[in-house]
């Protein structure tokens, strides 16, 4: 019996033992990924190429009912004249919210808007995912984006993972403009709105959400472009 308890605790052991470098080399892999994406975009600021303000109107504002996602596939739809609400879409997924992944927002936005080719740009540099929105919204296409928000209800704020829609940035005013489905549209500077979308704004955030981003469950610097299809 001895030597029986003594083999399992060993198994069990080793196993945890196992799964603590599993979880460790996650974290390493993430740091990489972290250093990798977070560029210096001084450059952006004094480059010829975005001094021009850029923006696509047109876009509202609304107090998402359903999920930030539905909410900002509503927003779009508002914006090209088509009957799609937040209600429509949770009828058509027999009451199951679809975006609560990129991949599933991704999947909802092609299926919702078919004259659209709508991509998802994961863990960008910075300077890339600025460059990605500059020349969206300079070709008259608002830009959705997963980033950290502060959802505020009376005296209790909490963090969360989020879906919204950029629709203006100048980068001589230091300003990105975004329409938020918690009901308002917001102005960041670049360098707060980066640190949205690489998180780094979400404070103490829960441990299973930073395994969830080691595991790429979910990716920084994330945003979704569309073009004509």
């Amino acid at each position: 019996m001895k030597k029986l308890l003594r083999r399992a605790l060993f198994v069990f052991l080793g196993l945890l033992a196992a799964l603590a470098l599993l979880v460790t080399g996650l974290f390493v892999k993430q740091a990489v990924v972290d250093a990798h994406i977070n560029d210096d975009i001084g450059a952006i600021y004094t480059g010829e190429a975005y001094r021009t303000p850029v923006s696509v109107a047109g876009i509202d504002v609304m107090q998402q009912k359903v999920s930030c996602g539905y909410a900002c596939i509503e927003l779009l739809a508002r914006w090209q004249g088509l009957p799609i609400t937040e209600d429509n879409l949770l009828a058509q997924n027999d009451g199951k919210i679809t975006t609560a992944m990129g991949d599933g927002f991704q999947n909802e936005m092609n299926r919702q808007f078919p004259e659209f080719l709508t991509t998802k740009h994961t863990n960008l540099k910075n300077t890339e995912l600025l460059d990605m929105v500059y020349h969206s919204l300079a070709n008259g296409m608002p830009v959705p984006v997963e980033f950290a928000a502060l959802y505020r209800d009376g005296d209790k704020s909490v963090w969360t993972l989020h879906f919204a829609i950029i629709t203006a940035m100048d980068v001589g005013a230091d300003e990105i403009t975004i329409s938020n489905p918690y009901g308002y549209k917001e102005t960041y500077t670049l360098r707060d709105f980066l640190r949205a979308t690489r998180y780094e704004s979400y404070q103490n955030m829960e441990f299973y959400l930073k395994l969830g981003f080691a595991a790429g469950l979910f990716q920084k610097n994330t945003i979704y472009t569309l073009q004509a299809a």
